[in-house]
């Protein structure tokens, strides 16, 4: 139920006129279908994709749309669905918080058919009580909502992915290094150098005290 409004909201808003929806094509469903296009929009978990791509990619144009929250409210709502608080979360969510995602199949954007476009919204965060919640402190996440789309970033080729990468990184840099040009947590940023290593565009140039080095090729 957590990401129903999200996801429909979203295929709306990317909807346009001749699109077809809720298409089965080869014994899956697919969000949209724009001319040969399948479009499939993934608000989470994209190693459920897995089984859909492995079948359908050789054979058709795929458009992954992932959206990432930029900006986001969060709001609390009780029994009765009255407000009783909103405010702003401080997290905001960046291009490269994809990472965690594309994990599951970082060489993917190798095969000409596939393209992945991040969306960086504007999310509300609707949560309800729930006394079992004590890691919300009594809240549950009930739903997403979307609330605007601020920019479209689209990754059609593995080169596109060193957009992912800060400016001012050292030459080599370490996942250290990474993190706090992200202003991430080390764990995400080895996350993103993985995607970016196993798609080809990053190297490994060696070891130091402070973990693994790496390099664009051309570096």
């Amino acid at each position: 139920m957590r990401e129903q409004h999200l996801h429909a909201a979203l295929k709306e808003w990317y909807r346009e006129k001749g699109d077809l929806t809720e298409v089965g094509v080869e014994g899956f469903v697919i969000d949209l279908v724009r001319d040969e296009v399948l479009i499939e929009i993934q608000t989470r978990g994209f190693s459920s994709m897995r089984r859909k791509l492995d079948r359908l990619l050789d054979a058709h144009p795929i458009r992954l749309v992932h959206p990432i929250a930029a900006e986001k409210w969060i709001r609390r709502l009780d029994e009765e669905g009255s407000e009783v608080s909103r405010r702003r979360s401080p997290k905001r969510g960046i291009a490269a918080d994809v990472g965690a995602e594309l994990v599951s199949f970082p060489g993917l954007l190798s095969h000409p058919n596939f393209t992945l476009e991040v969306l960086l919204v504007q999310e509300e965060e609707v949560r309800l009580p729930d006394a079992t919640s004590w890691r919300r402190n009594g809240w549950k996440l009930a739903e997403r909502r979307l609330v605007g789309i601020l920019e479209r970033v689209e990754f059609s080729e593995p080169e596109h992915l060193i957009g992912l990468l800060p400016d001012g990184l050292p030459d080599p840099f370490t996942t250290a290094d990474l993190a706090a040009g992200l202003g991430r947590t080390r764990h995400l940023a080895q996350e993103v150098a993985y995607c970016l290593r196993e798609a080809g565009v990053l190297a490994v140039t060696g070891r130091s005290k402070h973990g693994i080095e790496y390099a664009l090729p051309n570096g």
